[in-house]
């Protein structure tokens, strides 16, 4: 029996990613909610796991040599339970390189520039023309390079892996990032084939009512903790 990981979370696009693989993968976890409206993020506890003072991370009791391990970052959480769990995360080399440049791509772009379009349109206390299309263009045009790909195949890595996991959170908040599904036929299919699965769909639930709670449109507390961030 594997013991539980302890995943330490909040509703967000990064958050479902390991939601989801635990899910997919029926691994065992107890959910620690990081309340990232409260400052939850900035606790020494957490900081001694998540140096960044960004969710998600994980401990697993049950880590190299059987010790328990924490680690932070969700891409490289999506990898260590991959590799752990041999699911989701091809073995052979070239398959693995396929997953891989996909899920770098969505970290170090597809991420940054749809969370910077969803804050310049949600949230920026002034409406900036430029920033607002700057970063709504650079997910269109990311979108549409997704939409190329999945035009040759199924899924971001060929194989449904954590490729897609990482970035399916992300593309759920289209319409916040100003993006139209039915301009990217390929993407559009793409993300109703990964919503439909009964695992992503309890990912995605994971957390939902306490996410409910705040409303960070309106609650000017949270978004100074969010949007205010100054090292402590």
């Amino acid at each position: 029996m594997t013991a539980p990981i302890e995943l330490f979370y909040w509703p967000t696009p990064n958050g479902y990613k390991i939601t989801i693989y635990l899910e997919e993968a029926g691994v065992p976890y107890n959910v620690n909610y990081v309340n990232i409206g409260k400052g939850d993020q900035f606790k020494p506890e957490f900081l001694k796991i998540s140096p960044n003072n960004r969710m998600p991370a994980i401990i697993d009791p049950e880590g190299p040599g059987g010790e328990p391990v924490s680690v932070f970052e969700s891409g490289a959480i999506l990898q260590y339970l991959g590799r752990k769990f041999k699911k989701f995360y091809p073995e052979t080399e070239r398959a693995r390189i396929a997953v891989e440049e996909w899920l770098f791509w969505q970290v170090g772009g597809l991420g940054p520039m749809a969370g910077q379009a969803h804050h310049f349109r949600n949230y920026a206390p002034e409406k900036i023309a430029y920033g607002i299309d700057r970063y709504t263009n650079e997910v269109n045009r990311l979108y549409g390079v997704m939409d190329k790909r999945l035009g040759d195949v199924d899924y971001l890595g060929g194989d449904y892996s954590i490729a897609d996991m990482a970035s399916v959170g992300w593309v759920k908040s289209y319409e916040a990032q100003g993006q139209n599904l039915d301009d990217f036929p390929n993407l559009k299919r793409w993300f109703e084939a990964v919503t439909a699965r009964p695992a992503v769909k309890a990912g995605l639930a994971v957390g939902q009512e306490e996410r409910e709670k705040m409303n960070l449109a309106s609650d000017k507390d949270a978004q100074s903790v969010l949007f205010g961030q100054k090292a402590r």
